[in-house]
């Protein structure tokens, strides 16, 4: 980059200073714009009679397209983030060798001095030769297997929540008021009681019999709580979410058997985990995932307060083992949006507002935060000072914020995290508070004397 200055002196003698040139740094590159029928591809004007050309979305017309880039010269491309369209387009091109290039739309469209007449293609080809524009994080291929199988996992828990929501509705038709005597209507009690109703059960005496000895409602309530009006238009509602909910268990069941084999592939480390701290997590995998996350990673992430073997799953899927892709701790949050954001003018800050990104990773992580309420950590303490400091939104970032930087420092050390224990965090934060003070006290001329003292 060349800075050159011009001494010309305005009418009130002020010196101005010419833009700074800009040099071309990707000389072969090429741009391309996504669509869902047809991709415009723009390559530089004197590689080609036609530098820009539109291809079909079909599988033989991309492999032609790469072709075409190859007889130009191009060796890296750049593209939009359009919808999930462009995933072929990039996995066929770095398939063939070229470096890709995933950009966010935002991005290229703050970038100012677009000229009407130019296609996006060009214009995206035109910035990328600029250097003026970075790719997306993208993680490595066996890992976006990982992470494909993950989000579908999850796509199909959500669908099977909402034939919980169906069972709950044909109840309340029939009046049958379970959900308000038991916790769960598809744990163990509930399910026994479903499928004993669509079998033609009718008796509240023999379904109630069904309960679990830990289940807190008397028999009695439990009842007069299956006193209802049996229409059998409800009851077929009942019967065909009861096999909806099945059918789903089966896809997440089929789908866990995938991500196992894998885990099995993505095995990187040898060795067995520490012993795993009590929790409960209705919807993890029926197979030891915890193990295969510790021989992903070398660590155990679930070491860590709040973060249970579902999250830990999810962080590694989206982001994968190689944290080495983010310079530091800071670059990782930054990535995930949670670090404060830096809207300053002219070295007056407007606004630390988080950027709003849908990132499923800081997601779980905030899900995560939000389980130290009641944690006796110094996680869970540094929580709830936070909630005191300001509201519970901005805490619970601020928490997810120090997740993240944990998970980063354990991945790229190899090393596990020990708690410290809420007394310890407790005592350093009241030892800072006193430092200060003392600061402050000696700056006023005072001096700082313990009650005791006095």
């Amino acid at each position: 980059m060349e800075m050159v200055m011009e001494h010309s002196k305005g009418q009130q003698g002020q010196v101005s200073k010419r833009a700074p040139k800009l040099e071309v740094t990707n000389p072969n590159a090429a741009g391309i714009d996504i669509g869902s029928a047809a991709h415009y591809v723009s390559v530089p004007a004197e590689r080609d009679d036609e530098p820009v050309r539109e291809f079909k979305s079909f599988t033989v017309d991309i492999h032609k397209m790469a072709d075409w880039l190859h007889a130009c010269g191009v060796d890296t491309v750049a593209m939009e983030s359009t919808g999930v369209y462009w995933i072929p387009v990039y996995e066929i091109l770095e398939r063939r060798g070229f470096k890709v290039l995933l950009v966010n739309a935002r991005h290229v469209k703050n970038v100012a001095g677009r000229k009407s007449d130019v296609l996006d293609c060009q214009w995206l080809q035109q910035l990328h030769s600029y250097g003026l524009l970075r790719g997306a994080f993208r993680p490595d291929d066996q890992v976006c297997v990982l992470r494909s199988l993950s989000r579908q996992r999850a796509m199909l828990l959500r669908l099977q929540a909402r034939h919980i929501q169906h069972m709950q509705k044909a109840l309340v038709q029939m009046n049958i008021q379970l959900a308000n005597v038991i916790s769960d209507v598809v744990g163990e009690t509930g399910q026994k009681i479903l499928r004993a109703i669509v079998d033609g059960e009718r008796n509240p005496y023999v379904l109630a019999g069904m309960r679990n000895v830990r289940i807190k409602a008397s028999e009695e309530e439990i009842v007069q709580s299956l006193r209802g009006n049996w229409r059998d238009e409800h009851v077929f509602a009942l019967k065909q979410a009861l096999e909806l909910f099945d059918f789903y268990a089966k896809q997440v069941a089929d789908c866990d058997a995938l991500m196992e084999q894998q885990m099995v592939v993505l095995h990187q480390h040898d060795g067995l985990p520490g012993k795993a701290r009590k929790t409960s997590h209705r919807n993890k995998p029926k197979f030891d995932l915890r193990t295969r996350l510790y021989q992903m990673c070398g660590v155990d992430l679930t070491r860590i307060d709040g973060i249970d073997v579902c999250t830990a799953m999810t962080v590694l899927a989206e982001v994968g083992t190689d944290m080495s892709k983010f310079q530091t701790a800071k670059h990782f949050a930054a990535w995930l949006g949670l670090c404060p954001g830096t809207k300053i003018s002219g070295g007056k800050v407007l606004g630390s507002k988080t950027q709003k990104c849908a990132n499923k990773t800081a997601q779980a992580l905030r899900q995560a935060a939000s389980c130290l309420k009641n944690s006796h950590s110094a996680l869970g303490a540094y929580y709830r000072r936070m909630c005191a400091k300001m509201d519970k939104p901005k805490a619970i970032t601020a928490a997810a914020h120090k997740l993240a930087r944990l998970i980063y420092s354990m991945i790229i050390n190899g090393e596990e995290y020990v708690d410290q224990g809420q007394a310890y965090y407790e005592e350093r934060y009241r030892q800072r508070v006193e430092y200060h003070l003392r600061k402050r006290a000696e700056s006023l001329g005072l001096r700082l004397v313990p009650m005791e003292a006095a």
